[in-house]
């Protein structure tokens, strides 16, 4: 297959297919032909059943085992599981193109410090019935059903089956459009996700890094300034310790849990970063009491 074919550069222009860099010991060209064909933007009969087969069998390993999963022991009750490849590659672009088209993204107004701005991602919330209304700076979202996007009771059945025991009822979904989206340092440690909550979170399109930062000891006020001679002064805790923060990358079709006291004792945040250049569509899982 050469890559200079008339028919190939015919089938790139129309959206029919990707090139994807192969081996340079490749013989006849260093790219390979994935075809490729996009979700219809209205949710024909056909569409539901494409969307339906990105199922239980995407949960599995792949060959090349970057769907092992990763535990991260924070200590103190904290822990962090990852799996770089929860759904396919391919299975995972379906997710992407039918949630950039159908979910109703916003991007509202909230309040930060005081002072209201634009928040700087896309969002959207589903909830079951009867839960506690969610708000977060000043920003109280509309809760749409999982009726309204019965797709995505798909993804949770997998996600409760790669975490057996989880019971999730809520999503908070975010598209970050490129590099200047991001969300700050904060703990998703409202009352109404109890003291020890299970948050899941699925990403699709470009990668991102999710950093997770352990929340500083508060020290107790000294009630007085003097010091008893030869007593060594209070020293402050280094900023970089290694062990109270961590990086991930999450990539196109990854999960990543976090429980236990991570919402009481951590931070996490996507900052802004120059080169990423597309869009990145998250799904949040929460249990609401």
């Amino acid at each position: 297959m050469g890559l200079g074919s008339t028919d190939q550069k015919n089938k790139i222009k129309m959206g029919l297919g990707i090139l994807l860099p192969f081996s340079k010991n490749h013989s006849s060209s260093p790219f390979l032909y994935f075809p490729w064909r996009p979700l219809s933007l209205s949710l024909s009969r056909s569409t539901m059943n494409l969307i339906k087969s990105t199922g239980h069998e995407a949960t599995s390993s792949n060959p090349n085992g970057e769907g092992k999963r990763q535990t991260i022991d924070l200590q103190n009750g904290s822990e962090v599981v990852f799996i770089p490849r929860f759904l396919s590659f391919e299975e995972s672009w379906k997710w992407f193109h039918y949630l950039n088209k159908e979910i109703p993204w916003t991007r509202p107004i909230i309040r930060v410090f005081g002072r209201s701005c634009v928040q700087p991602r896309d969002t959207c919330y589903i909830a079951s019935s009867g839960l506690p209304e969610l708000g977060y700076s000043g920003y109280q979202p509309h809760a749409y059903s999982w009726d309204d996007f019965p797709p995505l009771t798909d993804i949770l059945e997998a996600v409760h089956k790669t975490f057996p025991g989880s019971s999730f009822n809520s999503l908070l979904l975010n598209r970050y459009k490129d590099g200047n989206d991001s969300v700050g340092w904060h703990a998703d440690d409202e009352k109404l996700y109890g003291s020890t909550p299970e948050i899941v979170s699925v990403s699709f399109g470009c990668d991102r890094e999710f950093l997770l930062r352990k929340k500083p000891r508060k020290i107790p006020q000294v009630q007085t300034n003097k010091r008893v001679e030869g007593e060594p002064p209070i020293k402050r805790l280094k900023k970089n310790n290694q062990s109270d923060q961590h990086s991930f990358t999450l990539k196109h079709g990854s999960i990543l849990l976090m429980r236990g006291y991570t919402q009481r004792d951590w931070v996490h945040s996507v900052p802004k970063r120059a080169k990423a250049e597309a869009t990145r569509i998250n799904l949040t899982f929460r249990r609401v009491l």
